[in-house]
């Protein structure tokens, strides 16, 4: 099934003259991949603080499609500039699965939404990221792909954030 994440490549390309400016600049990946979380935090915070204004909820897929950047800019910068860390590594994956709930959870605030259907959505993307992250433990490498991966939640709850708005 095609997913979203295969574009990433084209995507990472017209990011790398931003990521060695970045770079160049003293900018780390965790210091992107925080940026990015505290950022997601805002924009949640925001919304939820805001719901009744439903104009609002057009700032999530508008800041999703910034969060996508990061994130390809923080892997990037680790990659590419040899700033891969055991911190680094928690840090994306932690920040990640905090920044898609804070971003999800605004929608339990609409009229019509079903606590249980949000929630169960929510458990099943963090066992996603679960199973995406065990595959090193069974010698495999990460997965970020699939159906409904991170990129797929992502502009789905986008479109739904544009709907609502």
């Amino acid at each position: 099934m095609p997913s979203i994440y295969q574009l990433k490549p084209r995507f990472q390309a017209l990011l790398r003259p931003l990521v060695h400016r970045l770079h160049d600049a003293g900018i780390t990946a965790n210091q992107v991949t925080l940026a990015a979380c505290a950022g997601s935090l805002a924009i949640a915070g925001l919304v939820a603080l805001f719901a009744e204004q439903r104009g609002l909820f057009a700032l999530i897929p508008l800041w999703m499609t910034l969060r996508m950047a990061l994130n390809a800019i923080d892997g990037m910068l680790a990659r590419e500039f040899g700033q891969q860390s055991t911190l680094g590594a928690y840090l994306n994956e932690l920040c990640d699965l905090v920044s898609d709930t804070a971003l999800y959870m605004p929608f339990l605030l609409l009229p019509g939404v079903s606590p249980l259907w949000l929630v169960l959505v929510l458990l099943l993307a963090l066992l996603s990221e679960y199973a995406g992250v065990m595959g090193p433990l069974a010698g495999a490498s990460r997965r970020y792909d699939g159906p409904m991966g991170k990129s797929d939640r992502a502009f789905c709850f986008g479109a739904l954030g544009a709907g609502v708005a």
